[in-house]
C-alpha cells in the first residue's frame, strides 16, 4: 500500500467522522506505516496553506490551537508553520515575518507512533474546520532596504524594556518613573511620525493587526483594548468566538496600541492580584465576582482617562494630515467588518471590585496622544 494511500484512509476514518472511533482508527493507520509519516507532514501544510488563504496568520492558528487543544498541537502546528515557510508564495511584511520569529522551537514528545498520530489527527481536524477571517494583508515595501522601519524598531524596543521593568519592580516609585520616560519615548515617537507625514506626504495606508483577548474575563479586556485602540487613532473590532480583536491603523499607531495594552493588561493583574489578596484577608471567599468587576471598572476608568488625555491640543499644520489618517482607518474598518454589533457588559456586580478596580485605574501609567479633529 503506498503512503498516499495510508495517509487517505487515515482522512478518512479521522478528519471526516468525528467520533474518536474515527480517530483512533486513524491513528493506527499511521502508527502502523512509518512510511507515511512524510506524506502526513506534507499535508500538514498544505493545511497550513489554506488557512493562510482563508485569511488566518501564524500567531491565529497558534492562539486557536492553544485555545481548544493541548500544548502538544501548539508545538506540531509551530513545526508545520516554520516548515511551510520557505515555501510561502506571497510577499508578507514584518507583522508576519515577526510572528514566524515568534513560533516555539520545541519539538512535540513522541513517546509511541499512535499518540503522535492521535495528536497530530487532531490538529489536522483544528485546521480543517477553521472558517474565513478577514484578509489582513499587510502592505510590503517593494525595497526593503529602502522601506524598511529599523530606526522605529529601535525606538519601540526601547519603550517594551522600559515598560517590562516597570512591570516586574516591586518599587511603585521606580515603576512610575520607568513607565514615565516610556511615554515620553512613546509620545515623541507619535509626534515624530505625525509631523513627518505632514511634511512629506506618503502613499501609507492604514494596516490591520489581530491581538489575543484570551480569557478568562475577556468582555473586560475587549473593552480596556478598545480604549486603549480609540486613544491611538486606531479602531479595534472584538471578535468573541476566535479570542482575538483586529485592530486596525497605521502601523506606528498599531505599535503603540499593542505596547500600552500589554502593560497596561500586565498592571491590571498585578493591582487585581494585590487587592483580591486583601479582600481574602478581611475574610472574603468569593474572588471570580470581584475580579470580573475590577477589571471592568480598570477597563472603564482607564478608557476615560485614555479620553481625557485625548483632548490635549495639536499644532494647526497636523489637522490635515490626522484627518485624513482618521478617514483612511475608518474607511478601512468599515470595508473589512462592514457588519458590527455591540455587546452590553456583562456580570459587573461587585461594588468592592468596581472600587478597586478605578483605583487601579487611576493609578495605571498611561500615554497621552493628540486628539483627532
Amino acid at each position: 500500500m503506498s503512503t498516499s494511500s495510508t495517509v487517505d484512509r487515515a482522512f478518512r476514518a479521522a478528519l471526516y467522522d468525528a467520533t474518536n472511533a474515527g480517530l483512533d482508527t486513524g491513528a493506527s493507520l499511521l502508527a502502523a506505516d512509518p512510511a507515511a509519516d512524510a506524506e502526513l507532514a506534507r499535508r500538514g501544510e498544505e493545511f497550513v496553506a489554506t488557512a493562510w488563504r482563508r485569511g488566518w496568520q501564524p500567531a491565529d492558528v497558534v492562539r486557536i490551537a492553544r485555545r481548544e487543544l493541548d500544548d502538544v498541537h501548539v508545538r506540531l502546528v509551530s513545526a508545520l508553520i516554520r516548515a511551510q515557510a520557505p515555501h510561502d508564495d506571497r510577499p508578507r511584511g514584518p507583522r508576519w515575518n515577526a510572528q514566524l520569529d515568534a513560533l516555539s522551537t520545541e519539538p512535540a514528545p513522541r513517546a509511541d507512533r499512535f499518540s503522535y498520530a492521535t495528536a497530530v489527527l487532531e490538529l489536522y481536524r483544528l485546521l480543517l474546520r477553521l472558517p474565513a477571517l478577514e484578509p489582513l494583508d499587510e502592505a510590503v515595501t517593494p525595497n526593503p532596504g529602502a522601506g524598511d522601519r529599523r530606526p522605529e524598531s529601535r525606538m519601540l524596543g526601547r519603550i517594551r524594556a522600559l515598560l517590562a521593568k516597570a512591570e516586574a519592580t516591586g518599587f511603585p516609585e521606580e515603576a512610575e518613573a520607568l513607565s514615565a520616560k516610556a511615554q515620553e519615548l512613546m509620545a515623541r515617537h507619535s509626534v515624530d511620525e505625525a509631523l513627518l507625514a505632514a511634511r512629506a506626504p506618503s502613499a501609507e495606508t492604514p494596516d490591520a493587526c489581530r491581538i489575543g483577548v484570551e480569557p478568562p474575563y475577556e468582555q473586560a479586556k475587549a473593552v480596556l483594548l478598545d480604549a486603549v485602540a480609540g486613544a491611538n487613532h486606531c479602531r479595534a473590532v472584538w471578535n468573541e468566538a476566535f479570542g482575538f480583536s483586529t485592530v486596525v491603523g497605521f502601523a506606528t499607531d498599531l505599535d503603540s496600541v499593542e505596547l500600552l495594552y500589554t502593560s497596561l493588561l500586565v498592571q491590571a493583574t498585578t493591582a487585581m492580584t494585590k487587592a483580591e489578596a486583601a479582600q481574602r484577608a478581611g475574610g472574603r471567599k468569593r474572588t471570580k465576582t470581584f475580579r470580573q468587576s475590577f477589571l471592568a471598572a480598570y477597563a472603564h476608568r482607564v478608557g476615560t482617562r485614555l479620553a481625557a488625555a485625548a483632548e490635549s491640543q495639536v499644532s494647526d499644520d497636523l489637522l490635515p494630515v490626522l484627518a485624513s489618517r482618521a478617514v483612511a482607518v475608518t474607511d478601512r474598518t468599515d470595508r473589512l467588518f462592514p457588519e458590527t454589533t455591540t455587546t452590553r457588559l456583562r456580570g459587573v456586580s461587585d461594588a468592592a471590585g468596581w472600587e478597586e478596580g478605578a483605583r487601579a485605574a487611576d493609578d495605571a501609567q498611561v500615554g497621552t496622544r493628540p486628539r483627532l479633529p
